[in-house]
């Protein structure tokens, strides 16, 4: 079964029995302004949070407390009683003031950089990060367990009397609170694994063994549980930035904090044995990716020895309304701090509104059992093991209750008991069918083992066919299948022909992820939107089938496309793929665009269809890619990661009837990169040539975009064939500064919107033997070849969260025909 982030935001528009006190509130000043990052304590202890942007807190405590103090450099300091138990819905109206405390430190507003006790220690920390915990030791290993969760949260009466859970009343029986929020939430899915984790310092390796893995909820769902993983990526405090949902936020502990954040020694105490300073820290503007909190830093070693981290209310990031992060560190042998408990609450909701509710993702992980200087051969880290052997996931109630360095809590029991009575429901049933399809695009038949889809290709439109109806199926038996058949059938209304397409895939040998595969296309397809082409039989870009473009969308193609092919992966994330494919290209309206090409064996000397027949070698090299799932299809955790393709095409003339002998080299490095604090950058370059003397239907065209879609690595200001080449080289770079430049433009600032700059280049050339062949053509056939041809273009992002809108402009060429200097596209999606 299958759904996706999109069945979380779905269920979004759809007194914890431990804690002794509990307050929830907001802080204003007189004239009912709220107050940020004001202090907040139960009086009398070191336990306290600090206000948010909008003023509100919560805070809860194992201990009785009658009295909160709240204060606010400026403001008198209020101490405010508390009744026993929960106290919620506090309005707290602190008095101007300009009294200092004697006993508490306050602070509001820009802090100095200079002769601040905080920023001394800061810089201590810096000097000693890479000698502390883990890098003190040649050789290390430990024990990790780690606990993923998500919850239904904020649910009131008018959530649980609501239709949406009539008949399912029984799931809010245990409601819990949170700790963190103050809010009740329903557990929905849970997630546990056990792992045992491998590192040598002088070797710079490490390697994690997955020994349990158990599911609850959602179990059966690639794209939750790739969410989730991607989601709770792994992360150091001590770096200077922390990788989020795509974003990077400035780490308190960077040495670029201090332009960043605010700090103040707010206290020192032990912590056990050790002497402690504690540090509030808060940001110096709005809308940036920061955080607020405080930690705990000891007075000789300088580690961490506890720290939370909040994210701001104001933080330019979609459809999460918090973050929250604690480590707890321990101390081994009198100076070693080593991580010992890492926790991190993220709040999904479709508003950043109080109360409005969403779903909580959870992630609890405990590390134990260190033991270290124990070398190991440098052969033990690159030999590969199998996290997917079955009996990972078919460990007994004795291994986890051995190996659970935490215990469940009794929310965290019930889900699995819960999550199985769930699924015997009816309505249940039905509202997670309508979210599986909405998610995938696929009806399933789970009787026949079949989906039917992709839904949101039913429908199209391009100047050959005309209107466009296509209905497709697969097969799908679970997410993990070794083999799997998809294919569809498609009719155009305005040239009433029938086209298909259809693929097999069988993993013959998982360790090796041995496939064979291949297929057949009959249809009416835009080529040329991608330089380094691939032989995917089912593959259909937005071009073929836009509705609008600028200028005609004439230049398609007829391809009947069959391929067969044998994938292997020899080492992690290193693919070789051998196979073979014949063609046949013809003009799908001959009269607007002709692929004919000269030919003395033909009428009139002159051919119109291309018949080819191709040996194609492809290695693939993704280092740092991550995918979940050991079926013949997997599904990616992870787009951090850089892409190297080099393909090898020999064409075979003579073979089964193929025109053409020729050979073809291409190269192409994709690699995206995390720029400090100042957001995202994409780049790609690609290089290729062929040998041998071809006709246009296989020649590489420079890919143009005449659609009013947004596509990354074409040329959106030239059109479909403007440009065509048989040797080549292009680079294609966009950076989205993620909001890092309007966040300080005030009149910009609320909307949260994202600023995205590109600049994309290409040279390349055609010998004039493929001129000649060639020359039957009705189009130019031209080439970048006086000089590099470039574009640039400034791009609005995140525009009422879902549109992004791109102004592109061309460089140079405006002498040709028709050559469009100017272009707007944009794109619609979710992201965070």
């Amino acid at each position: 079964m299958k759904k996706s982030l999109f069945c979380i935001l779905v269920f979004l528009s759809s007194v914890s029995l431990f804690s002794q006190t509990k307050v929830a509130g907001i802080v204003k000043d007189e004239g009912g302004s709220a107050v940020a990052f004001a202090n907040v304590l139960f009086s009398g202890s070191r336990e306290g949070t600090i206000t948010n942007d909008d003023g509100r807190f919560y805070l809860e405590s194992d201990s009785d407390y009658d009295s909160l103090q709240v204060s606010f450099i400026g403001y008198t300091t209020r101490q405010v009683p508390l009744k026993k138990g929960a106290n919620y819905d506090l309005e707290i109206v602190l008095e101007e003031g300009g009294e200092q405390l004697d006993e508490v430190v306050v602070y509001v507003g820009k802090q100095s950089k200079k002769n601040n006790p905080a920023i001394e220690i800061l810089k201590k920390i810096w000097a000693k990060k890479r000698i502390n915990g883990l890098r003190m030791f040649d050789q290390y290993r430990y024990d990790k367990y780690e606990k993923l969760e998500f919850d239904l949260n904020t649910i009131d009466s008018s959530v649980i009397k609501s239709k949406l859970f009539k008949g399912m009343e029984f799931v809010f029986q245990d409601l819990d609170t949170s700790r963190i929020t103050g809010k009740t939430y329903l557990p929905l899915f849970l997630n546990e694994t056990f792992a045992r984790v491998y590192g040598d310092n002088t070797l710079d390796l490490e390697k994690e063994e997955l020994l349990g893995s158990k599911n609850s909820g959602f179990s059966n769902n690639q794209a939750i549980t790739a969410f989730v993983e991607d989601l709770y990526s792994d992360y150091n405090i001590y770096s200077n930035y922390l990788k989020f949902f795509d974003k990077s936020f400035t780490s308190p502990l960077s040495r670029t904090g201090i332009d960043t954040y605010n700090y103040v020694l707010a206290d020192s105490a032990y912590i056990g044995d050790k002497w402690c300073y504690n540090i509030v820290y808060y940001p110096r503007r709005k809308n940036e990716l920061t955080f607020k909190g405080d930690f705990w830093v000891n007075d000789t070693t300088f580690a961490i020895a506890k720290i939370n981290l909040e994210v701001t209310k104001s933080a330019n990031i979609n459809w999460v309304k918090e973050i929250y992060i604690e480590q707890d560190f321990e101390v081994l042998n009198d100076s070693v701090f080593l991580l010992k408990r890492d926790y991190m609450l993220s709040d999904f909701s479709l508003s950043k509104k109080e109360k409005s509710r969403g779903v909580y993702g959870k992630r609890t992980t405990v590390y134990d059992n260190y033991v270290f200087e124990e070398p190991r051969p440098k052969e033990f880290y690159s030999r590969k093991t199998d996290p997917y052997n079955p009996l990972i996931f078919e460990r007994d109630s004795i291994f986890w209750a051995n190996n659970r360095l935490e215990s469940l809590n009794k929310d965290e029991k019930g889900i699995y008991e819960l999550l199985d009575t769930l699924k015997t429901v009816p309505r249940f049933k039905t509202y997670y069918d309508i979210v599986s399809i909405l998610g995938s695009g696929y009806v399933e038949i789970d009787k026949w083992n079949v989906d039917i889809g992709d839904l949101y290709s039913t429908f199209g439109y391009n100047d050959a066919e005309g209107i466009r109806v296509r209905a497709g199926a697969r097969t799908y038996f679970g997410q993990n299948d070794p083999w799997r058949l998809e294919g569809y059938l498609a009719y155009g209304l305005m040239d009433q022909k029938v086209k298909h397409g259809f693929s097999a895939k069988f993993l013959l040998d998982r360790e090796t992820r041995l496939i064979l595969s291949g297929g057949n296309r009959r249809d009416v397809e835009q080529l040329g939107l991608s330089l380094t082409a691939t032989n995917d039989v089912l593959g259909r870009s937005v071009a073929s089938s836009s509705v609008f473009t600028v200028g005609a969308n004439d230049r398609l193609t007829r391809i009947n496309l069959t391929t067969l092919n044998l994938e292997l992966e020899p080492l992690l994330n290193f693919r070789v793929r051998f196979g073979g494919s014949f063609r046949q290209l013809e003009s799908a309206l001959p009269d607007a665009f002709s692929l004919e090409y000269l030919d003395p064996e033909a009428p009139g000397g002159i051919a119109s269809e291309i018949k080819q027949f191709d040996i194609t070698t492809t290695l693939i090299y993704t280092p740092g890619k991550r995918t979940i799932g050991y079926g013949v299809e997997r599904r990616d955790i992870n787009d951090t990661y850089s892409t190297l393709l080099l393909n090898y095409t020999q064409g075979l003339e003579g073979f089964l009837q193929s025109d053409f002998n020729y050979s073809k080299l291409q190269f192409s490095y994709s690699q995206p990169w995390q720029v400090g604090g100042i957001g995202r950058l994409m780049s790609t370059v690609e290089v290729g040539k062929t040998f041998g003397e071809v006709p246009l239907g296989l020649l590489n065209v420079i890919p143009g975009n005449q659609t009013f879609f947004t596509l990354y690595n074409t040329f959106p200001n030239l059109d479909f064939y403007e440009f065509v080449t048989d040797t080549y080289v292009s680079l294609h770079l966009e950076h989205n500064f993620n909001g890092r430049l309007f966040s300080r433009i005030p009149l910009l600032r609320k909307a949260n919107l994202r600023e995205i700059v590109g600049l994309r280049g290409v040279w390349g050339e055609l010998s004039e033997a493929n001129k000649t062949l060639s020359s039957p053509a009705n189009i130019p056939l031209m080439a970048p070849d006086d000089a590099v041809y470039w574009e640039y273009s400034f791009g609005v992002g995140n525009i009422f969260r879902i549109f992004r809108i791109d102004f592109n402009f061309r460089g140079n060429y405006l002498d040709q025909p028709n050559a469009r200097p100017f272009a707007i596209t944009g794109t619609f999606g979710f992201s965070f």
